[in-house]
């Protein structure tokens, strides 16, 4: 059975990303980058030497990213084998986003829980 190892992300809606971003700076210590959000750098708990990291990104009220679902957050959840994973919930028949998207920062794939929550599942490239 495939399952979730870590959370990759959390990301909210927020009327202004910037200024949200800059009081948790200001007022939690989180280092803010150009892109606006946060890495959060830890070692993978079975291999001390594969660095890997969790996002923290605040995301515009009216960003899609989070479509279909009407929530203000998503989590994004690391994976080991996205393909098998996402083949296990279409068998149990959860909501799952036929698309998978690719790139330097690994692949991407989506599905609902039963309250309408998105959700990102994310197997990362080696070193992330």
């Amino acid at each position: 059975m495939e399952k979730v190892t870590g959370i990759g992300g959390v990301f909210f809606k927020s009327r202004d990303p910037k200024k949200i971003g800059a009081w948790y700076q200001e007022h939690l210590g989180i280092q803010i980058e150009d892109w606006g959000g946060s890495a959060f750098r830890w070692r993978e708990h079975a291999d001390h030497e594969r660095e890997a990291s969790t996002v923290w990104s605040p995301f515009a009220d009216d960003t899609e990213y989070f479509q279909p679902s009407e929530r203000e957050f998503m989590v994004n959840y690391r994976v080991r084998n996205l393909d098998a994973m996402l083949a296990q919930l279409r068998e149990a028949g959860v909501e799952v986003d036929d698309r998978i998207e690719e790139s330097e920062f690994g692949r991407f794939g989506w599905c609902q829980d039963p309250d309408g929550t998105r959700i990102e599942l994310w197997e990362p490239p080696e070193g992330l």
